[in-house]
């Protein structure tokens, strides 16, 4: 069953790789790859001595423990590792808040403090008295779950920072599954000094000792490089009868990790309607720029959250060289600053990096003068966004591309929100279906 893998990125990768190790033979796996390096989405970079991942800060962390065996293993085993412990915390004008927000409420100046708790009171008691079900509108869903303090200082305007909308513009779909619901008798200690815990389940997480995040699809990358074809970009794909066509070479089957809304531009004879659902898909794309400090060392943080407009246009910033002594050179430390745009929009010019110093410096994050340069890569691509018309126009995308044959994979193959360890999970999945139709002498 030759087989060819549009994108050598983390998905990509990983099916190539699950599917040699299954006894697929090595001629019948190809990728195509229109960059000149594999990694995609988990791509880093190193300039002068500091390192940091290109499309925000990644870390390694799953609940599905085979998965992160067989990542870490990839990438040389427990000793490529470093083991860090989870540090959070949400700057609020010159305090740290503790993260998750509602863990952290008496950190809060004392009138916040209060609209926060009567707020989420106000909601929880709400819940319970009428038994009302998770709005639709994320802002809305927002009130229900957290009340209107909590909304209104934190909620409403990170997540216009992040998503570049309106909260309501967003269904609540997203949220789904990633925000468990703190009991309210920790909400209540929380407010009144009582430390309480929220997402414990990545209190603990890895990342490469060295190389940055792409070390991971650097090694899950190293026996399958033969069979990627670098700077090789899918100009057209193309069903003749019950093969494709790749570039004008055959193949029996076809696993897309390239985004849905680039679909119709490659793949021909896509119907109008389906071509439409594609294209109009939301999305973000990224900025990541990296701050190296002449500075020794950070405080003890991982990632941290800037809600608030006077502190930037950066949403989240990963104190790179906490991660790894490698990715900053002695003596020196680094930040990776996270700035979002609409999908499709122009990149920001060359002020920006000025505007997020800026920020920060007015955050009491840094000081002008310990910034030592600075380097930014812009992603197309960056994070799936849930509007109202999400699910239809997905749904009539995938259903069609299951229809002809065409097998979509990756956050933005099938426009799910997806870490790398479920790109991983997923690959694996549909590994073990192509190698059980082969087996049985079938193409999907």
């Amino acid at each position: 069953m030759n087989t060819a893998i549009l994108g050598a990125g983390v998905s990509g990768l990983s099916l190539a790789r699950f599917l040699l190790e299954g006894g697929l033979a090595r001629k019948d796996v190809t990728l195509f790859e229109a960059a000149p390096a594999v990694g995609g989405l988990c791509a880093s970079k190193t300039v002068a001595g500091f390192t940091y991942d290109v499309t925000g800060g990644h870390i390694l962390y799953s609940k599905d423990a085979a998965a992160m065996r067989w990542m870490k293993d990839a990438a040389g085993g427990d000793t490529a590792f470093v083991a860090k412990e989870r540090r959070t915390k949400i700057r609020f004008g010159d305090r740290w808040v503790h993260y998750p927000f509602e863990n952290g409420l008496s950190d809060l100046p004392a009138q916040a403090n209060f609209d926060c708790l009567k707020g989420y009171i106000e909601a929880w008691h709400k819940r319970q008295m009428d038994g009302s079900s998770a709005p639709d509108a994320f802002g809305a869903w927002v009130r229900w779950r957290f009340g209107e303090g909590i909304a209104r200082h934190f909620m409403d305007p990170y997540n216009r920072k992040v998503w570049k909308r309106e909260p309501d513009q967003l269904s609540s779909d997203w949220v789904a599954g990633r925000v468990p619901d703190a009991p309210i008798e920790d909400v209540l200690r929380a407010s009144v000094g009582i430390r309480t815990e929220g997402y414990t389940h990545q209190s603990i997480f890895y990342y490469p000792a060295r190389g940055g995040f792409q070390a991971i699809t650097d090694g899950i990358a190293s026996t399958v490089m033969d069979r990627v074809r670098l700077k090789t970009p899918v100009r057209e794909v193309q069903r003749v009868g019950e093969r494709w066509r790749v570039n004008g070479e055959e193949f029996d089957r076809v696993v897309c990790t390239l985004a849905l809304t680039d679909v119709p531009r490659i793949v021909a004879e896509v119907p109008a309607d389906v071509a439409s659902a594609m294209t109009e898909l939301e999305f973000n794309s990224i900025t990541c720029i990296l701050i190296a400090l002449d500075r020794a060392e950070h405080p003890d943080l991982s990632w941290i959250y800037l809600p608030h407009d006077d502190q930037g246009p950066a949403n989240r910033v990963t104190y790179m060289s906490n991660y790894a002594p490698s990715n900053a050179p002695t003596g020196k430390s680094s930040f990776l600053c996270e700035v979002t745009h609409p999908g499709g929009a122009p990149y920001p010019g060359p002020e920006l990096e000025g505007q997020v110093i800026g920020g920060l410096e007015r955050a009491g994050l840094l000081k002008r003068g310990e910034v030592l340069f600075t380097d930014r890569v812009s992603t197309r691509h960056a994070y799936v966004v849930f509007d109202h018309e999400y699910h239809p126009r997905r749904n009539l995308a995938l259903g069609w591309m299951d229809k002809v044959g065409l097998i979509p994979l990756g956050r933005f193959g099938r426009f799910e929100y997806d870490n790398s360890d479920q790109c991983v999970i997923k690959a694996r999945e549909l590994a073990k279906h192509m190698l059980a139709d082969a087996s049985r002498g079938r193409m999907t």
